[in-house]
């Protein structure tokens, strides 16, 4: 288990790091709780209800997890045996370690937007290539498709928003094919401020949509999961079969409250912030980023025949911390927790850093 960062340290290896804020943990130590298993936690209630109200949808439920509420979210969806399309990067295929196919029995097959070979500057959902793939009635002997799963805003793609229009058009190919869409929106708050389009219209094109409260709105753990009261039913039994039945949790839902009263709007500044650092490595490795296509808080570096490894452990032996995410892939996610000293300091360092490979 590795150490913590030391005090003074610029971390932006994720947003899922930040913690909570003295404001926020006021508001959990004064919560309202109950047991959640009896579906007696008023706070909880209230988080679920607001959130399903926010995207459009009729109910939701409370998950400690993002990738869990992603698990039960599809499998609501899909059945055993069916499948899952999603772009070859997503989250629920890549990083959530093959649970949608170890607990739900789902198949899944991938589509790639854009270049996979590093130079693509984010993932930009193409709907005509889902469109093209899905074979919902395959017959006895293919597998049918029963969802598609998009990721908005893109994590691996360097927090890339998908278009709205793009979304729109997949939402009515798959209607008329009678397959359903999964949105994972651990982002989709930053999605929302980049953009101005409302949660609700984002929500509406989705029969299932998660949203992450631990990312960037800074709570220490939940994700809530909405869509139709009669699935939330359903999900609520999935939830406990994986083993997520919960006590009480309105502590929890208290952080989520608050984060959705003082953390949205500010997200703006994250992405301010994350388009700053992106132009100073920009400028210090011509061609590691486009800082136009920096949307959001993620900034995806490409350091050319510099090993990634060692660009991240230069940065750190100064006191900014990045992730590698592949051999020659860094990735900086600006949050709660770093402010505007923090970004120019991590501009010093990493544009240091990537100039000097550059001269070596």
């Amino acid at each position: 288990m590795s150490a913590p960062p030391r005090p003074g340290t610029v971390d932006l290896r994720s947003d899922t790091l930040t913690a909570p804020t003295p404001a926020m943990r006021e508001a959990m130590a004064s919560a309202l709780v109950g047991d959640d298993v009896y579906a007696e936690d008023p706070t909880l209630h209230e988080l679920e209800e607001r959130t399903a109200a926010l995207l459009g949808h009729e109910a939701g439920l409370f998950f400690p997890t993002g990738s869990m509420a992603n698990m039960v979210g599809v499998r609501l969806l899909v059945e055993p045996g069916q499948e899952l399309l999603a772009d070859v990067l997503s989250h629920v295929l890549r990083a959530e370690l093959g649970g949608h196919g170890a607990l739900g029995g789902i198949t899944s097959r991938t589509w790639s937007d854009g270049l996979v070979d590093g130079t693509s500057p984010g993932r930009t959902l193409d709907a005509r290539v889902p469109l093209a793939l899905m074979a919902p009635d395959a017959g006895p002997h293919l597998v049918s498709t029963a969802a598609v799963a998009v990721e908005n805003t893109h994590n691996f793609g360097g927090g890339t928003v998908q278009p709205l229009e793009q979304l729109q058009a997949l939402r009515a190919g798959t209607a008329e094919a009678g397959v359903a869409v999964h949105l994972d929106g651990a982002r989709l708050w930053n999605a929302h401020v980049a953009t101005g389009v409302p949660l609700a219209v984002y929500g509406g094109l989705s029969d299932t949509v998660s949203v992450c409260f631990s990312k960037g709105l800074g709570a220490p753990v939940g994700s809530v999961l909405v869509t139709t009261a009669d699935r939330i039913a359903r999900a609520r039994v999935l939830r406990k079969r994986y083993g997520g039945g919960m006590r009480q949790a309105g502590v929890l839902a208290a952080a989520c409250l608050h984060a959705l009263d003082h953390h949205v709007d500010r997200l703006a500044e994250d992405h301010v912030r994350a388009r700053r650092l992106a132009e100073a490595c920009a400028a210090a490795m011509p061609g590691s980023v486009v800082p136009a296509a920096v949307e959001t808080n993620i900034v995806v570096l490409r350091t050319h025949d510099v090993p990634a490894a060692a660009v991240a452990a230069a940065a750190a032996r100064q006191g900014v911390l990045v992730s590698a995410l592949g051999p020659r892939v860094v990735r900086a996610v600006t949050h709660l927790d770093v402010d505007d000293a923090a970004v120019d300091r991590a501009c010093e360092v990493l544009s240091g850093v990537l100039a000097g490979a550059v001269a070596a």
